[in-house]
């Protein structure tokens, strides 16, 4: 129908003529409340954002020396950030000699790691960044 014809009808019924596909032969309009097309359009943004996830890193720091009983309880609180679907980065912290055995941090890591290999994968395998080792673990897919 022309666009002249389409304007009138809109204008009669109290609404906008809105270009719904402006690439199509011919273009193709609709005749709706815009403002109120535009209010539900935002409405459901804001829902779909809110139902989505944020996954967090959690971090866990350690040293080169830290004892067993310490090292159980920082892996069983990652146990649990992980099982709530978050990420856990494991660092740990070398301090004046300690980066000369960059080993003994290494073994740490695949310790935790095997630890932990019932409920989560390694994402970012060890490496030094400075004066700290990193390792990131996430949560597997059920």
């Amino acid at each position: 129908m022309p666009t002249f014809k389409a304007l009138r009808m809109a204008e009669e019924a109290g609404l906008d003529l809105v270009e719904v596909a402006p690439n199509a032969d011919p273009p193709v309009t609709r005749i709706m409340d815009f403002g109120k097309f535009v209010y539900s359009q935002a409405k459901k943004d804001r829902e779909a954002r809110k139902s989505q996830k944020q996954v967090e890193v959690k971090e866990i720091r350690l040293r080169p020396k830290t004892t067993e009983h310490h090292m159980g309880f920082k892996v069983r609180n990652a146990r649990g950030w992980l099982e709530d679907g978050n990420k856990v980065r494991v660092r740990i912290r070398f301090r004046g000699r300690e980066i000369t055995y960059p080993e003994v941090a290494m073994e740490q890591l695949q310790e935790i790691a095997t630890e932990l290999a019932d409920i989560a994968s390694v994402e970012q395998f060890p490496q030094m960044d400075g004066r700290t080792m990193l390792m990131v673990l996430a949560p597997k897919k059920n």
